[in-house]
């Protein structure tokens, strides 16, 4: 076994990454309310990612208010991998999960991701990610749920992975780091663990691990999905790229998927749920042909509140 992972002397590292969101704060006091075994030791780091220490005072007050064993850092500016980098920097405990800064962790959350580490042995494990609708959002936004993070399976298997609940040995992450070329277009973290399974990683998943994510005003129109999807599309597509696949097999794919989803939203326009669904689906099929023909990568990332 090895020492911190199992034992009497566990130790855990949760990461948070922040940009100007209020949020944080709702998250941390989550992760203080987190059930854990007496045997556990949990330290939070948040790596403050603006121009300037912004969040400084707000994390240093919430670590004080909701006791957390926490580490403030400065890691500018504006690029997400910069500071999920600065995370890794400083991580020291065997286990190293992430967290998004705009969701809560149910009080299981942390313990449910390593309950399924130790039963399955896994090197990496994704847990679940469920969006928070406001009341008043459209019905057809709620039957959809395009805002939830999907299980990250593709034919059956584990294919790429998110930074928004996950837990990973750091001995597998070793020197690997986070590319600062996706840092403002989002999709670091899918190349991130796509290296990591080339390299044998074992990958799990368990849905008991929870997170809640709020879904803002400013997320919830259909242009911010499809411009999201755009996004992952085009990620997804220079991992194909990346990994041998060529162009012309990229863009005929996706040209073709494309298609069908745009065919199946004229074919359901009677749902205002599955119309919408399929027009996000037909989204990230054109971001996948977008980055095989050369287009520029979509920046989301470093707007307030986005």
């Amino acid at each position: 076994m090895e020492l911190g992972i199992s034992g009497a002397q566990r130790r855990v590292d949760v990461c948070v990454c922040t940009f100007r969101r209020p949020s944080v704060v709702d998250l941390l006091a989550s992760l203080a309310q987190q059930q854990l075994p007496a045997t556990l030791a949990m330290r939070v780091i948040v790596a403050d990612n603006d121009e300037t220490p912004s969040a400084r005072e707000t994390v240093h007050r919430a670590f004080a208010d909701f006791r957390i064993d926490g580490v403030y850092l400065h890691a500018p500016a504006r690029n997400i991998s910069i500071a999920r980098n600065a995370c890794l920097d400083a991580a020291t405990a065997p286990l190293i999960a992430f967290i998004d800064d705009d969701e809560v962790a149910r009080a299981d959350w942390l313990a449910c991701l390593i309950a399924e580490r130790d039963a399955s042995e896994a090197d990496i494990v994704f847990g679940k990610v469920n969006a928070a609708y406001a009341e008043d959002s459209p019905g057809w936004m709620r039957r959809a749920d395009l805002h939830s993070t999907p299980a990250p399976f593709r034919g059956g298997e584990i294919d790429g992975g998110y930074t928004c609940n996950v837990l990973m040995r750091r001995e597998t992450v070793a020197d690997l780091r986070f590319d600062p070329a996706f840092g403002r277009t989002g999709g670091e973290d899918t190349t991130f663990f796509s290296v990591l399974k080339r390299k044998g990683a074992k990958l799990g998943y368990t849905a008991r691990a929870i997170v809640t994510e709020p879904v803002t005003p400013t997320r919830s129109s259909l242009k911010w999905l499809t411009t999201r999807a755009y996004r992952s599309g085009q990620t997804y597509g220079l991992v194909r790229l990346r990994d041998g696949d060529s162009r012309l097999k990229v863009v005929a794919s996706s040209l073709v998927k494309m298609v069908w989803c745009h065919a199946a939203t004229a074919l359901t326009l009677w749902s205002p749920a599955k119309w919408r669904k399929n027009a996000v689906r037909a989204s990230l099929h054109a971001g996948v042909m977008g980055a095989a023909i050369g287009r520029a990568p979509v920046e989301l990332y470093g707007a307030v509140n986005g």
